[in-house]
């Protein structure tokens, strides 16, 4: 069995995530949405949000799963979960720059390889960061957030706060 993962905070899931990880569902067996936490960084939604989310907005992908990845590296989650690929999305030469050492590294560390999709034009400028921005102003974000997200922005949601809090 072909397993893939694809890691991300997904702070919030957009549709250039789901694009990405829909592809990837359909060149591989199985794919793990691997939902990660960066204590450094401070969230919008906890990571059982982010986990639910997720779930819900990708129920209808054949072979897809979401799990949080906990602690460590990325190798090594991978590695437990019998996954030879990690799957990252590239909307930018400013992506790959930021994701080829890691894929090198993580290739040395566990021999997992690294495969880059390209993503969709159409999302090529959105960022979970630039949502958060614009949502936090009152701009109009459904166009690039699943419903999911979307109904969980619209109703409040949680309030910014730190991954260990």
């Amino acid at each position: 069995m072909r397993r893939a993962v694809c890691p991300g905070s997904y702070d919030p899931l957009h549709k250039g995530h789901v694009e990405i990880i829909a592809r990837a569902a359909s060149m591989y067996d199985e794919v793990i949405v691997a939902v990660s936490t960066n204590y450094a960084k401070k969230y919008r939604f906890s990571l059982d949000e982010r986990l639910s989310m997720a779930s819900e907005t990708l129920s209808y992908l054949r072979g897809v799963s979401v799990e949080p990845m906990g602690d460590g590296l990325l190798a090594e989650y991978c590695r437990s979960r019998g996954a030879g690929v990690i799957v990252k999305g590239l909307r930018s030469s400013q992506d790959y720059h930021y994701e080829l050492p890691m894929a090198h590294m993580n290739r040395h560390l566990a021999g997992i390889e690294t495969v880059f999709l390209a993503g969709e034009n159409s999302y090529s400028h959105v960022s979970s960061t630039l949502i958060k921005e614009v949502a936090s102003l009152g701009g109009d974000i459904s166009e690039f957030v699943p419903k999911a997200v979307l109904s969980r922005f619209r109703n409040g949601g949680p309030a910014p706060e730190s991954a260990s809090g």
